[in-house]
């Protein structure tokens, strides 16, 4: 399939979901051209706020292809991925992203995306949402002890 036959499949995804009761948004990825996974989003009828398309379809194909590294493979969604997605995708490690609707348009039907988006750049202590430091001396140790593994698997 071309590009713009994997950002229809995903748009009718995003279709097909709200008619089911879910958000309007849909995710392919594809690799080579051909569909590795699909997904929508399904927050409201999972009760999952992380049930994105994008976060959906990650899942499947890193099951499907026994692998959390999706190298190799590009996302068609019907909207920008929000922050959440957009991290999900980093870490794995989709080549490239393609959107159709952008976070201002999720924006103006209601999506806190472009809000997300303007919060991340804020400093921790400017945010919406409390944030306080905790016991960072306390938690080193985890981080200690993944540095010291010879042994670990590296994402």
């Amino acid at each position: 399939m071309n590009k713009e036959e994997l950002m229809r499949r995903a748009i009718a995804l995003s279709e097909q979901s709200v008619l089911a009761g879910g958000g309007p948004f849909g995710a392919v990825i594809a690799r080579n051209g051909e569909i590795v996974a699909e997904a929508s989003n399904s927050v409201t009828l999972d009760h999952d706020p992380t049930a994105h398309a994008e976060v959906n379809a990650i899942r499947l194909a890193s099951r499907k292809l026994g692998t959390f590294d999706l190298s190799g493979c590009d996302i068609f969604t019907s909207c920008e991925p929000c922050p959440m997605c957009l991290g999900a995708i980093y870490w794995a490690h989709l080549d490239t992203i393609y959107y159709a609707n952008d976070r201002k348009d999720a924006a103006r039907i209601g999506f806190d995306d472009d809000f997300i988006y303007r919060e991340i750049a804020l400093k921790p202590d400017e945010r919406h949402k409390k944030m306080q430091l905790l016991l960072p001396d306390e938690a080193r140790k985890a981080f200690e002890m993944w540095q010291q593994n010879d042994e670990k698997t590296e994402y």
